[in-house]
């Protein structure tokens, strides 16, 4: 790669490294977890920066990437395993779905017990803002199966969260 092609990935990255930082972590819930995956992604995307001509389509590259990474990862057997300093306490009864879910903490929790597939299309209909085509696009796969995942992340996370879900699609 030449000096400006580096130049400019190094612009790109500056702009974007936050954002694919913080989409990662929703991903996968943990911020350890999230830098590697952003920095496969972003490594990725560097090895072929000369190759690309459409280069409004680098956010896109860069997301089908961060997923991929994403889904790959949690495959690994190693990922598997979970480890917790203390045993979970049982939720109290009465509490309000809109008051757990205030609590970022809550949400983000529910996410980790969404399949990762699932998972990634949430973050990306409801996170990222992306509509079902683009999600299918991102993720290489029909519309069809965008919104069977949907539906089946969104039951999902209504069970980790114990309570029924309010969505707006």
């Amino acid at each position: 790669m030449d000096e400006h092609d580096e130049q400019e990935f190094a612009e790109y990255f500056a702009a974007k490294r936050d954002s694919v930082r913080r989409t990662a972590y929703l991903l996968c819930g943990d911020w350890h977890r999230a830098d590697d995956l952003a920095q496969t992604a972003f490594v990725a995307v560097h090895r072929r920066w000369n190759r690309i001509r459409d280069r409004g389509a680098i956010d896109a590259y860069l997301r089908t990437t961060l997923v991929r990474a994403s889904i790959d990862e949690s495959r690994r057997p190693w990922r598997r395993e979970q480890q917790v300093e203390r045993l979970p306490e049982p939720e109290p009864t009465g509490v309000r779905l809109d008051e757990q879910v205030a609590l970022r903490a809550d949400l983000l929790a529910g996410l980790k017990e969404v399949p990762p597939k699932q998972r990634a299309v949430l973050v990306l209909r409801y996170f990222e803002g992306l509509d079902v085509a683009g999600v299918a696009k991102a993720l290489g796969c029909s519309e069809g199966n965008v919104k069977s995942q949907t539906a089946r992340g969104l039951a999902h996370l209504r069970t980790a969260l114990g309570e029924e879900v309010e969505t707006r699609g």
